[in-house]
């Protein structure tokens, strides 16, 4: 039996949840205090009340969550678990507040009133490719989630043999409403060897198709971002990158080097340890 997709409220306190954890881990709590802890702050009508207690079960015996949240295929998505087991393998790339973030609003994106499938699947997908997370695993987690019809469950298992050697936007563009229309306006076939994946079923608006489309050949992370400008699809959380500010102007920091090697010298010869010798220039030999 597949499991169901939850109510709306079970997202919502799951997005309060991985927002919680994320922010309390940044600030050093450990994670079992911060479960116990937000296990009251949670809604009581909800199911994620006895999911943080099997969780805390889990972090005990394993100190780990991710098997727990495996152990949990009813309340958990297979692509949640699979986000979480990335963030605590020690080879994964995958930083574990980013992690959190990905569930945090991955949760929040499902309560609200704009979820699709288009959008979720494109979300899903960039988290897997941003974060090198891997494809073969990624995308049967993500066609495993229960939210996707069996058209859509169908074409992500077949079309994860053909990443890498078909254009990701051609894909997208060969399930679209815009390329369905094309070609019944079109007194001829096309035939190439994306084509055959496409098998007539719609997956993808007429908007999507035509942003894809246009970034054929492309970045893909050029249609991420397009999707999300004109499409308002959910953005992945990235890592925020830390750059170094110098306190002074290269011009100041340099004067402030000549000071100090004038004070040294000052300071050396107070000491009586000032060698004046070493300042001489070599006498050059008569000729």
């Amino acid at each position: 039996m597949h499991p169901l997709p939850l109510d709306r409220e079970e997202y919502i306190e799951q997005a309060y949840f991985f927002r919680v954890l994320r922010e309390r881990i940044e600030n050093g709590t450990p994670i079992q205090e911060i479960l116990t802890g937000v296990r009251e702050e949670i809604l009581a009508t909800t199911k994620l009340p006895m999911a943080i207690d099997f969780l805390i079960g889990e972090l005990q015996l394993k100190g780990r969550i991710g098997e727990g949240m495996g152990r949990l295929p009813h309340y958990f998505t297979a692509f949640q678990t699979f986000i979480m087991k990335r963030a605590e393998d020690d080879r994964a790339r995958l930083d574990f507040h980013i992690a959190v973030h990905i569930l945090e609003r991955e949760a929040k994106f499902r309560a609200s009133q704009d979820m699709q499938a288009a959008a979720l699947f494109i979300y899903q997908f960039e988290c897997i490719a941003r974060n090198r997370l891997g494809y073969d695993l990624g995308m049967v987690a993500v066609a495993d989630d229960p939210y996707y019809s069996p058209a859509w469950k169908a074409w992500i298992r077949r079309v994860r043999f053909d990443l890498g050697t078909v254009d990701f936007a051609s894909l997208v563009y060969l399930q679209s409403q815009l390329y369905q229309d094309l070609q019944q306006e079109s007194s001829y076939q096309q035939h190439s060897v994306a084509e055959d994946i496409s098998e007539n079923s719609v997956l993808f608006s007429t908007s999507a198709g035509r942003i894809a489309r246009a970034n054929r050949g492309k970045d893909p992370l050029y249609l991420f971002a397009a999707l999300q400008r004109q499409l308002g699809y959910p953005s992945v959380p990235r890592s925020k990158t830390v750059e170094t500010v110098h306190p002074f102007p290269p011009q100041v920091e340099a004067r402030f080097q000549r000071l100090e090697a004038r004070l040294a010298l000052v300071e050396q010869e107070q000491k009586g340890g000032l060698d004046l010798t070493k300042f001489y220039k070599p006498e050059t030999p008569e000729t």
